[in-house]
């Protein structure tokens, strides 16, 4: 694991994480149209590399390893958060870093903290709540109520999110859109 071998920082790039089993790569698959491109897992942990897919030539989706209940030593826990530190406070060209959280659990600490190690560090993020499609829509009412209420003790305003499934495909088109939208403030001149 090493930062030095990612790509060239040549274009944007958008990070992927949340904790192991949060539907990372189920969600990396609908967005790109490729079922095949990010590895599912029935075990957690799967992801242990930073992955960079090109999109469209344009910007990198970035897989990062997730964090919490991968079954790893601790001593590669460990690894991977200064892995993770490491890549998250030193690329130049990350734009922006996609927070997954389940929708079907209150606030996690361990989110919570990590979002917080973002905003300590000036690294712009999103949070993506996925598996949209096993709430019914009081109970997604209900879970939105509370997360936002439990951001707002940390922050002045609640950061921008997406509520995704993808299952059903719900909030691929936002989430395009905001990587679009984002691409067109940024200028990472092309190599030469």
């Amino acid at each position: 694991m090493d930062v030095s071998k990612c790509p060239a920082p040549d274009r944007p790039e958008y990070a992927f994480i949340g904790r192991s089993n949060v539907g990372k790569s189920s969600l990396i698959n609908m967005l790109t149209n490729n079922k095949g491109l990010a590895k599912i897992s029935g075990k957690p942990g799967k992801t242990q590399l930073i992955n960079h897919f090109l999109i469209n030539k344009e910007w990198y989706l970035v897989d990062l390893p997730g964090y919490g209940y991968a079954k790893v030593t601790h001593n590669m826990r460990n690894r991977f958060q200064r892995f993770i530190a490491e890549y998250m406070t030193t690329r130049e060209n990350l734009t922006n870093v996609f927070v997954l959280v389940d929708c079907r659990h209150k606030p996690q600490e361990i989110d919570l903290d990590f979002m917080q190690f973002l905003g300590e560090n000036g690294i712009p993020f999103s949070i993506v709540f996925t598996k949209q499609d096993k709430l019914n829509k009081s109970e997604s009412k209900v879970f939105m109520k509370r997360y936002e209420q439990e951001m707002l003790q940390r922050w002045e305003k609640m950061p921008p999110y997406f509520v995704t499934s993808a299952t059903s495909g719900e909030g691929k088109e936002a989430l395009l859109a905001f990587i679009a939208e984002v691409n067109l403030t940024v200028d990472y001149s092309q190599p030469k």
